[in-house]
């Protein structure tokens, strides 16, 4: 039997619809990832995406998301509602 993991990662920009592709690419582009979803909110300026896959394929698709959201979010010059830990808040799996 084939483990499934899921995971929905938030992201510290809703404002930025390119960066929010980009970064949506990059999670895409991972081998064994499926992309399910991505939602943004301008006004808390946070995106959250939704994606599965294997052990290995989750594993790839999170250090993904996080260079590619490092590389695109800068947060000296973050505003939103949301508290923010970082480029990328939390990954729940």
């Amino acid at each position: 039997m084939r483990t499934v993991i899921e995971c929905v990662p938030n992201i510290s920009e809703g404002v930025h619809r390119t960066a929010v592709e980009e970064i949506a690419a990059a999670v895409r582009a991972a081998p064994g990832v499926r992309l399910l979803d991505v939602s943004s909110d301008a006004s808390h300026n946070r995106s959250v995406l939704t994606f599965l896959g294997d052990a290995q394929a989750v594993r790839a698709g999170v250090a993904a998301l996080f260079e590619a959201a490092v590389a695109r979010i800068d947060l000296t010059k973050h505003r939103g509602e949301h508290p923010r830990i970082g480029a990328v808040d939390v990954v729940p799996l």
